[in-house]
């Protein structure tokens, strides 16, 4: 099989899939290293397709992925975390990804992809397993987000859930 004909059905692959396909088993799938999948989908992203990474792996952006995007700043210690995520998924959101300002190296973001509670509780409990710092711990807990919904109301809603945490960055 040529790379292009991999990455063809990669595509495929990633199109029909229900759920996030991560990188090592594609690279089983395809008989190829890790590495060869990660430089596949960046060619693929290359060259327009809609390809979600997430630390579950990929997927393609579906239809409930479209909608308003917008950006929040928020300020909390780390046991607020699942409440965070709790007050954007509860009322209609996903949390796409974080994002922090370094002093040093700039903005830092990585990929989230949080749309439930469960994915809350996932992301915390891995977090915790892992004994790894988040983003936030790098700037005093100050970081952005950003939330898709599918409509205005949803993103008042999330506003004001945010603010009633106390969370919601005004400085």
């Amino acid at each position: 099989m040529t790379a292009a004909e991999r990455r063809y059905r990669l595509l495929e692959l990633l199109r029909h899939a229900s759920d996030y396909i991560n990188a090592t088993s594609l690279a089983e799938r395809f008989g190829v290293t890790r590495q060869i999948i990660v430089s596949d989908i960046a060619l693929l992203r290359a060259n327009g397709n809609d390809i979600l990474s997430t630390q579950r792996g990929y997927r393609m952006a579906d239809a409930e992925a479209r909608g308003i995007s917008f950006t929040v700043i928020c300020k909390h210690s780390p046991d607020m975390v699942a409440a965070e995520f709790y007050a954007v998924v509860d009322n209609g959101g996903r949390v796409e990804n974080v994002t922090v300002e370094h002093p040093l190296y700039g903005q830092i973001s990585a990929e989230l992809d949080i749309c439930s509670r469960y994915d809350a509780d996932d992301f915390v409990r891995r977090a915790l397993a892992a004994g790894a710092s988040q983003l936030c711990d790098l700037t005093g807990g100050v970081h952005a987000h950003r939330i898709r919904v599918r409509d205005s109301a949803a993103r008042e809603r999330i506003i004001t859930a945010l603010e009633e945490l106390g969370i919601l960055y005004t400085q």
